[in-house]
């Protein structure tokens, strides 16, 4: 018989059964046969959802050796122009399967991007499926575990506000704790054993289809300000924390107050200053929540090169972008605690944000005993079973080759080895009590409101933030220009003390009558537009991150614009996607909400807010994500009633996306407070109005104008 790969004439020929087959023809030799063959069968395998890790490492496989044929047949000279072509049409054949199979799950994409892990599992089996296509593949270099990057003294920056805080602070205090973990006895009755593989194994072999977490206590009462409650769930983990414990893997669902369960966490813990490391687009919503949650604690935010740092702040916000200028300081400032926010980022450990990450929690480990270390994601495992590898790391549970400390102390006790039948149920136990927390919304459906919305500050940098500020200054100077004239028209006798605020609506209302009525210059309704598609990519950007964890996400927007602007960062990211817009004939709205309801490979619809906003059930989602926002309650309620209907399961979560220190954030408020006024008139208060949008829009001119009267000294 011949072998995978040899070449063969086309002529019958006779095995040893004496029974007679043709030889394999040249088309059905090498590599691309073999390759085409996986292929089929991961198509097959991804129809019947889930895709399970086995298959996803098959795919990317097939794709990585697809390039690599592609380039080795690209490269060979010996080729004629016609076999080059023939080869490389077949190659686009399998990569055509490949690109079908990836529609079908989306997820699959990210095994194709340039920094995507490939794990163990995956080099093995492409071994084999390239014996099978007769080549030989190269032999593996030794692993060498990834290190944390030297600094670039040239890109590294320390904020003079840091200097400061180090000259004032010279010598750290003596920490015990930590000289205790590093004397602590060494267990030995499991030198030898490979136990990282069989660890993550635990939770594919020992699965009970119940979310993973830990025995967590009874909540007790837990100090927060005046006018913000912990619910049950949220109060479960400080609790654990007061009582000591201090690493956690806190993988609830979007929605359920990850960042107030860290905040107090670190309160229970006293760990400050406190390290949090997030995505850019959430890291003024953390400023904002310590605010809220911990207001007696200072937070700065790290910018550029830190120009605006304070560094005597308890908390320090920084994006993963930033780390490689900043990860000097940071590591020598004495953190005793870092909280790493949507942490499956740090998931590929070559990246550069990972290893400034891992190497920030060695640094901080090394100076404190027992931080208080916390990894917050909704979605822990993306691709494969070892995406749990850097996340472990970064608590301080394994390092490249071990476990370590309390987790290998735990294995030992069980009394059990990989060999034993029930090592594998014990190891997943014993990783979970390390502090695995997940929670679903359905799990704790009585702790949370049945509908509730999430403010989501965010930063509009650069240029279009600076010209978005800019308009509303001068929008707010030609009020301020149009009060004080009015003021030196009156004859002394009308002059009150302090602002006169009769005289600031009325302003604000003829700048409202003129922003109406003009058909070009920068006014009220311009200025929102514009907020409106700078937040564009912000709400897609948050959008496309809240669909990874839960699922189906509905997306809101009042300008075609903006929801041109987040379908295309769907298109981008491969999301599939729905569109609901008022110039569709009822027979295409239709085929979208079917797509959105029906399909669930469409994780997203964008909906124009006005309409979609009344008329549709959704409720196959419980988050909505409102990129911009309505001049009304009303409007912003009838967004949220599309998805929290008559046969909702799930408590129902809006995410509003607003633009901190700009009108964005003034409208909010104003929508908030009117919306007491329209549930009472709506409940058939006689003597009140319903709140219009006029209301809004001339509310927010006279807080912009009677603010900057006060700033003037006015009063």
């Amino acid at each position: 018989m011949a072998r995978p790969g040899q070449r063969g004439s086309g002529r019958a020929r006779t095995d040893s059964g004496g029974q007679r087959r043709r030889s394999p023809r040249a088309s059905e030799q090498g590599i691309i046969p073999v390759l085409a063959e996986v292929a089929r069968e991961v198509d097959g395998a991804v129809k019947r959802p889930p895709t399970r890790p086995a298959v996803r490492t098959k795919f990317q496989v097939v794709a990585l050796l697809v390039r690599e044929e592609r380039a080795r047949v690209m490269a060979d000279d010996t080729l004629t122009s016609a076999k080059r072509t023939q080869e490389l049409k077949r190659l686009d054949g399998v990569a055509t399967q490949l690109a079908k199979t990836a529609a079908r799950d989306t997820s699959l994409l990210e095994l194709l991007a340039e920094d995507a892990r490939v794990t163990d599992a995956a080099r093995a089996f492409k071994a084999t499926v390239m014996r099978a296509g007769g080549l030989e593949p190269p032999e593996e270099p030794e692993p060498v575990a990834p290190t944390a990057p030297a600094p670039s003294f040239a890109n590294q920056v320390v904020p003079r506000s840091v200097i400061s805080r180090q000259l004032a602070n010279p010598f750290l205090a003596p920490d015990y704790e930590a000289a205790a973990e590093r004397t602590a006895t060494r267990v030995r009755r499991l030198a030898g054993w490979e136990l990282l593989e069989p660890l993550f194994r635990s939770f594919e072999r020992a699965a009970t289809g119940a979310p993973a977490c830990m025995q967590l206590p009874e909540p007790r009462q837990v100090p927060t300000p005046l006018g913000r409650e912990l619910m049950p769930h949220q109060a479960r983990v400080v609790t654990a924390t007061a009582r000591g414990h201090r690493t956690f893997l806190l993988a609830d669902e979007p929605g359920l107050g990850k960042t107030a369960q860290a905040l107090l966490a670190a309160q229970a813990a006293n760990a400050y200053p406190l390290l949090v490391v997030v995505p850019n687009v959430v890291k003024t919503n953390w400023a904002h929540e310590v605010a809220l949650w911990t207001p007696h604690r200072r937070a700065t935010v790290v910018h550029g090169d830190g120009d605006q740092v304070d560094g005597f702040a308890d908390v320090v916000i920084v994006n993963y972008e930033l780390l490689d200028r900043h990860v000097g300081w940071l590591g020598d400032l004495g953190f005793r605690g870092m909280v790493v926010d949507e942490a499956h980022f740090i998931k590929n450990k070559t990246s550069q944000r990972s290893q400034h990450v891992l190497a920030l929690a060695d640094r901080i480990r090394d100076r404190a005993g027992r931080p208080l270390m916390m990894a917050l994601t909704g979605t822990p495992l993306i691709n494969d079973i070892e995406d749990f590898r850097a996340i472990w790391q970064f608590l301080g549970w394994i390092d490249d080759k071990q476990p370590l400390g309390t987790l290998q102390a735990a294995l030992e006790e069980t009394g059990l080895t990989p060999a034993d039948p029930g090592f594998y149920s014990a190891a997943r136990d014993s990783v979970i009590n390390m502090g695995i927390v997940r929670r679903r919304k359905v799990d704790v459906v009585a702790d949370i409101p049945a509908r509730r919305v999430a403010d989501l500050p965010v930063e509009l940098d650069g240029a279009v933030g600076r010209s978005i500020r800019a308009a509303e200054l001068a929008l707010t100077s030609r009020m301020v220009e149009r009060y004080r004239a009015a003021m030196e028209m009156r004859n002394g006798e009308e002059v009150v003390d302090g602002i006169d605020h009769e005289l600031v609506r009325r302003v604000a209302a003829a700048e409202l009558k003129d922003s109406s009525s003009k058909a070009s210059g920068e006014n009220v309704f311009t200025m929102v537009r514009r907020i409106g598609q700078a937040k564009a990519g912000l709400a897609a950007d948050y959008a496309a991150q809240l669909s990874r964890n839960v699922g189906k996400v509905v997306f809101f927007a009042k300008h075609v614009d903006v929801m041109d602007q987040a379908e295309q960062t769907f298109a981008d990211r491969g999301i599939r996607y729905a569109s609901i817009r008022g110039d569709q004939t009822p027979r295409a709205r239709q085929k979208n909400i079917k797509a959105f309801v029906d399909d669930p490979e469409v994780s997203i619809v964008v909906c124009s807010l006005t309409a979609a906003g009344v008329g549709l059930n959704l409720q196959v989602a419980s988050n909505l994500v409102l990129a911009e926002l309505s001049w009304t309650h009303a409007e912003q309620t009838q967004a949220i009633d599309r998805i929290h209907r008559i046969g909702q399961e799930e408590p129902v979560t809006a995410w509003r996306i607003i633009a901190a220190q700009t009108i964005d954030s003034r409208i909010a408020q104003l929508i908030d407070s009117k919306s007491g006024l329209a549930a009472r008139a709506l409940d058939g208060a006689a003597d009140e109005d319903l709140p219009s949008s006029t209301d809004v829009q001339l509310e927010a001119l006279v807080g912009l104008l009677t603010d900057a009267l006060a700033a003037e000294g006015v009063g």
